[in-house]
């Protein structure tokens, strides 16, 4: 059972300021989830395989292969900004030792 100075120690926690009828209403509503899970604990699952979806799915990808691509100008003349035949990057090292 969670309590109003729970809820308000997480909200300080969180830096949430929350208002005196927030703090009620997260509480009521911390409680009801609690109230749930404590149902869930009730279901005997110890011939259901662990899942992280209701469903099974699969990720639709296409494989990885390496391409040249011949027409290096229509690449290069979507750059913001390039040097000759390169693209041209803003500096992030520094040569100072």
């Amino acid at each position: 059972m969670i309590d109003l100075e729970q809820v308000r120690k997480v909200a300080h926690l969180a830096r949430l300021d929350l208002d005196p009828a927030e703090e009620a209403q997260f509480t009521t509503q911390l409680n009801g989830i609690l109230d749930y899970i404590e149902q869930l604990n009730e279901l005997d699952t110890t011939d259901v395989p662990p899942t992280t979806r209701a469903i099974e799915t699969s990720n639709i990808t296409r494989a990885d292969q390496l391409e040249t691509f011949s027409d290096r100008e229509s690449i290069l003349s979507n750059a913001p900004d390039r040097e000759e035949d390169y693209f041209k990057v803003p500096k992030i090292l520094d040569n100072a030792d």
